[in-house]
């Protein structure tokens, strides 16, 4: 997987991006643990037909880290609101992937028409009780120092794939991670997949609920529920693939965003 990712640019805010192509303004937000490469893909060819603006998350990548190490969910959506106004960036198409589709969900939540259509891949909603206990434990270890390379990998990928360059790119991000930055983030992705959950009847916006058909934490039930409840909701499941689906699957991915794009707002 390569593709030539310029050297990062910073906001006035402490966000750090890269924004390459042209056209309408597609916004990429990566998961927790990761940062702007591990849209690789998406990068390589949407930005043929759009500018594409990949942002490392707060504590992640190059940006700043949020002055708050308790921050919730919603400071990290006020952040992703702050990048948009330091990129002069008015009304745009926004998609994230995991704790990244969390920020985005709270920012079509948030911002209204400010983002025309939200894309949300391997997107979490109302974990059922043991789910969140077992997400919220490793919040609170990851706090306590307690950080497991190995275990993201274990979810995110099935058996055998340890050769594939997806997950050798995932496991390369995970090893570059801000032990702080990570902390912070872990503990809102544990507890914010609850804070926007009622909101989706109100974005009217194209919402993509992509995910893996494999994929234990975020759910093709999840993906449904999502998109029933949103107005203009679709959700598309890929069979044999899980958490990863944007490197595993880039191909398809890249078609369904391309058709989420071209849909009507």
């Amino acid at each position: 997987m390569t593709f030539p990712i310029p050297p990062r640019s910073k906001t006035r805010g402490g966000a750090a991006y890269i924004d390459i192509g042209s056209g309408a303004p597609l916004v990429l937000i990566h998961g927790v643990g990761l940062r702007l490469e591990a849209w690789l893909p998406q990068i390589a060819a949407l930005c043929t037909d759009h500018r594409v603006i990949a942002i490392d998350m707060p504590g992640h990548g190059e940006s700043d880290r949020l002055p708050d190490d308790d921050a919730p969910l919603e400071t990290f959506v006020a952040w992703c609101g702050t990048a948009l106004d330091d990129l002069g960036l008015a009304e745009v198409n926004l998609a994230g992937h995991s704790m990244g589709a969390m920020i985005a969900g709270g920012m079509a939540a948030t911002f209204g028409k400010r983002v025309k259509r939200v894309a949300l891949l391997n997107g979490v909603y109302r974990r059922d009780d043991q789910a969140r206990a077992a997400v919220i434990a490793r919040a609170d270890a990851i706090r306590a120092g307690e950080i497991d390379y190995d275990g993201p990998l274990q979810r995110w990928f099935d058996a055998g794939c340890q050769a594939s360059g997806a997950y050798q790119l995932t496991k390369t991000l995970l090893r570059q991670l801000d032990p702080k930055g990570y902390a912070t983030a872990y503990s809102a992705f544990a507890r914010g997949d609850r804070t926007f959950a009622d909101a989706w009847p109100t974005v009217a916006g194209p919402a993509l609920f992509l995910t893996g058909e494999g994929d234990p934490n975020s759910t093709p039930a999840m993906a449904r529920e999502m998109a029933a409840a949103a107005p203009a909701g679709a959700a598309e499941i890929i069979e044999n693939h899980r958490h990863m689906v944007n490197l595993t699957a880039p191909q398809t991915v890249n078609k369904l965003l391309r058709d989420w794009l071209a849909r009507a707002a």
